[in-house]
């Protein structure tokens, strides 16, 4: 029986792209978080090079803590808001 080969595993994209969106781009860290929950979906059903696990898996979470943290923000944000925290300057209130 011939011996399938595995597709080549994507660690460092995925790892690239989990910092990226950690320091300046939540929507790749969303990129990230998904193409590494399907590489790690792909190394378990024996698919795709298990060698780059460690890195895929630091790459995904990198990517759901950009998130996370982006939903915290914009939770907060809107809270202050709510509460008139964030306001005009008061140059532009007429007082």
């Amino acid at each position: 029986m011939a011996e399938t080969a595995l597709r080549a595993h994507r660690a460092t994209l995925v790892l690239i792209l989990g910092i990226v969106g950690l320091l300046c781009c939540m929507p790749v860290g969303i990129v990230a978080w998904v193409l590494g929950h399907q590489d790690l979906k792909d190394m378990d059903a024996g698919v795709m090079d298990p060698a780059g696990r460690g890195m895929t898996q630091a790459g995904k979470i990198l990517g759901m803590i950009s998130v996370i943290l982006f939903v915290l923000g914009t939770i907060l944000w809107i809270c202050l808001l709510a509460l008139g925290v964030v306001t005009a300057p008061s140059a532009f209130r007429g007082g």
